[in-house]
């Protein structure tokens, strides 16, 4: 069990926020294959507090909880007022991004390059917290710093000890700098020195976040960096069954933690999720959308290649149904997804 302020999750691991990825469709698929816990991808603040189409995209679905939603901004003002936005909607944690690496994201000073000015960053830490007044829980996500300079690293540690200060109920960090975005290794050795200096206490959860790929990696993050919980960010995309495999794993189960799905369970999962994806979307824009997951599915057909171009090609539900006629129709054995091509992709937990 792992307390998120008023929160208890049954299981140490959730579905990270995924930018143009973990909408509803993909955080139900998730749940229902066993993720306790999801965070949707970051919305600006200023989406939601002028109401209109911001607002309709962060409703949610009963069976969509808990869940935080991950709040990003440049104004306290603003992000506060978005806060309440959520908290009005019925989220369950409202999440601060303080991660982002993306280029256009700094131009505007917000996400991650917030990390390089902390008096502002403590400042949206601070009116969050005011805002939400205790109603919910309120949780940052930080990447380790802006680089490895050693004034990024105070910067850091101001940001994150702010956070304590203030109430949050705890920090999911990346092992990565915001310089790095998604390339090089995460550092797990922050993590654990991150875990060692502060422990996991005074009811402050600290999670860890970065080369997550299999149930294994959970496992291993979580004794090697020391971390309460585990973010899964692009390992779960596309895998669904990482989360079931998890809770093999921690239940003493490795064949069922390593065994991959079958064609047929690939085939019921590619449909549910498409499903869901055109009750949300609509068609037209569904089948633009789920093009891009079938190509992540493709991962663990034993034809994985011939597969991938076929999704590729996919832009209907009449296509999307070929598709799996063809190649998903005879049932079988399942391959393990390669874990170098699921690295590949701009997609990350932010």
């Amino acid at each position: 069990m792992v307390r998120i302020g008023s929160i208890t999750l049954d299981a140490p691991f959730f579905q990270a926020g995924l930018a143009g990825y973990s909408d509803a469709a993909m955080r139900l698929v998730a749940r229902r294959h066993g993720c306790p816990y999801c965070v949707t991808e970051a919305m600006l603040d200023q989406f939601l507090i002028q109401g209109g189409k911001g607002v309709r995209a962060a409703e949610l679905r009963d069976e969509d909880h808990p869940i935080a939603g991950q709040l990003m901004g440049s104004h306290p003002q603003d992000i506060a007022d978005g806060a309440r936005v959520l908290i009005g909607l019925g989220y369950d944690v409202v999440d601060v991004n303080l991660a982002c690496p993306v280029r256009k994201i700094r131009r505007k000073c917000r996400g991650g390059h917030l990390l390089s000015v902390p008096d502002e960053a403590i400042a949206i830490l601070d009116a969050v917290a005011q805002s939400v007044a205790g109603e919910v829980p309120c949780t940052v996500k930080l990447r380790r710093g802006t680089d490895d300079s050693p004034e990024a690293a105070a910067a850091f540690e101001r940001i994150f000890e702010a956070a304590r200060r203030l109430g949050y109920a705890g920090a999911v960090v990346h092992g990565r700098t915001v310089v790095q975005k998604y390339l090089g290794p995460s550092s797990w050795p922050f993590l654990r020195k991150l875990v060692d200096q502060y422990g996991c206490s005074d009811g402050f959860v600290i999670g860890g976040s970065g080369d997550v790929w299999t149930a294994s990696d959970i496992e291993r993050m979580r004794s090697e960096a020391g971390v309460e919980l585990v973010s899964v960010a692009r390992g779960c995309i596309g895998n669904p069954w990482l989360f079931a495999q998890a809770r093999a794993l921690a239940n003493g189960d490795p064949d069922a933690a390593a065994r991959p799905p079958t064609i047929h369970q690939q085939r019921d999962v590619l449909r549910e999720h498409f499903e869901l994806s055109m009750s949300l979307h609509g068609q037209r824009r569904a089948g633009m959308l789920m093009r891009k997951f079938g190509i992540k599915f493709s991962l663990h057909h034993p034809r994985a290649e011939q597969v991938k171009r076929a999704f590729i090609s996919v832009a209907s539900l009449e296509d999307w149904r070929a598709v799996l006629e063809t190649w998903f129709e005879q049932d079988g054995p399942g391959r393990p997804a390669d874990v170098e091509l699921a690295h590949t992709g701009e997609a990350d937990g932010i």
